[in-house]
């Protein structure tokens, strides 16, 4: 089997493991108290300035690796779009998300829920630019969205979860926390 069809065959069998996964999640039945903290604590990080730069440095130690996709692949990433420019709101880039980090329920500097990359140009390696954070909405029981470090996630109602983008590798002049990066050029590939 060649490797392209290998790559489409486990991507799709991701979508559909993630698929079935936020499905058997929806389910109303009620379930035993889980001893762990709630998802809004550990999301709702303390929003100290000491705490958000150790955070953020966690979170540039731990990605530093994944600027070869190839590692990110291997550590179960999978493309969840190409390179998206959002017309309200401007470019974004492609997504690579992990779907087990995704339905985990929990927002971790060490374990991001995505990789943010900004095509090649003339068929180099893709550059990464960001991470996302997310929580499926049907993981999310508060009335308000998630935090982190002062910081709202954005409803993706396509995607159906709240998101929250950390532009970690690539300057924002639209803030750390923007939805889009002005500086994602999605016409390089």
């Amino acid at each position: 089997m060649n490797v392209t069809i290998l790559h489409s065959l486990r991507q799709s069998l991701a979508i559909v493991a993630t698929t079935a996964l936020l499905a058997a999640c929806a389910d109303k039945t009620p379930l035993a108290p889980d001893p762990r903290p709630t998802i809004s604590a550990q999301v709702s990080a303390n929003s100290a300035t000491e705490d958000k730069d150790d955070s953020l440095a966690t979170l540039r130690r731990v990605t530093a690796r994944y600027h070869d996709l190839g590692v990110a692949a291997k550590d179960g990433f999978v493309l969840l779009h190409d390179c998206e420019v959002r017309s309200e709101e401007g470019p974004v880039g492609t997504v690579y998300y992990n779907p087990a980090r995704l339905v985990d329920g929990v927002i971790n500097p060490e374990k991001p829920d995505a990789l943010i990359y900004e095509p090649g140009r003339d068929g180099r390696r893709p550059r990464l630019v960001g991470v996302e954070f997310a929580i499926p909405f049907t993981l999310w029981t508060q009335s308000e969205p998630p935090k982190f470090h002062g910081a709202t996630f954005q409803r993706e109602d396509e995607f159906g979860v709240f998101g929250l983008h950390v532009w970690i590798w690539r300057k924002n002049p639209k803030g750390l926390f923007a939805e889009s990066n002005p500086r994602v050029n999605c016409g390089a590939a």
